[in-house]
């Protein structure tokens, strides 16, 4: 089991310890409220270096999911600091909710059109991110006629073809089988690890923290 560390501590050590390791994710004091004023997040503040693989845990409604859409640019925080070292590819809970395009292939090389490049460019990157998740052989299929797992390894996939190197994943097991949780996480433990991303998993199955370096709650 990883060291568990509370999420919200004080913002001068957030600065002290960013400042010694230069963090991939970087946040002091940060708080957000609804409309209503009702609190979701106060001064929290974590720090998470390059290469990381941590998580997020916590009860249904104490924020986590409102901390990584802070951390996406999703929502807009009204205090604090959030620093993001490199492009960010988020993950959805549902996957249905991120992926567009007819099939694997085309969805992957979706995120790619902004960036203008050639048609050669483009398939050696989808090649390269389904490979990574170990779905090339997938490239021509139709998304319904995925998995719940396989269509989390999509949405991965697109991240990694935009040369994202942080990752953040909000509950990406929820939908999912126990068998197909599990290799969900080691999948992406792996690819962290080989490829040098940092990533935050928000959870709250205690047997998905065996697989991170460290974890907040």
């Amino acid at each position: 089991m990883p060291r568990v560390e509370p999420l919200a501590f004080s913002p001068s050590l957030a600065m002290k310890n960013s400042a010694k390791t230069a963090s991939a994710i970087a946040v002091e004091g940060v708080s957000f409220f609804w409309p209503s004023g009702v609190a979701v997040l106060r001064n929290c503040s974590l720090a998470i270096e390059p290469g990381e693989f941590c998580m997020l845990l916590g009860n249904n409604g104490s924020g986590k999911s409102t901390l990584l859409r802070l951390l996406a640019g999703l929502l807009k925080r009204q205090t604090g600091r959030i620093e993001m070292q490199g492009p960010v590819g988020f993950v959805f809970q549902n996957p249905d909710h991120q992926l567009v395009m007819p099939t694997v292939g085309a969805d992957v090389a979706f995120g790619l059109v902004k960036e203008k490049l050639s048609l050669a460019q483009v398939r050696q990157r989808v090649d390269e991110a389904l490979c990574a998740v170990n779905l090339q052989h997938l490239q021509r299929r139709a998304i319904y006629a995925l998995s719940g797992g396989q269509k989390q390894r999509v949405a991965i996939a697109g991240a990694i073809a935009q040369h994202c190197q942080i990752l953040l994943l909000d509950e990406p097991t929820a939908l999912l089988d126990p068998d197909s949780q599990i290799d969900l996480v080691r999948q992406v433990q792996s690819l962290v690890k080989s490829r040098g991303l940092t990533a935050l998993w928000v959870t709250h199955r205690l047997a998905e923290l065996d697989y991170c370096d460290r974890a907040f709650c």
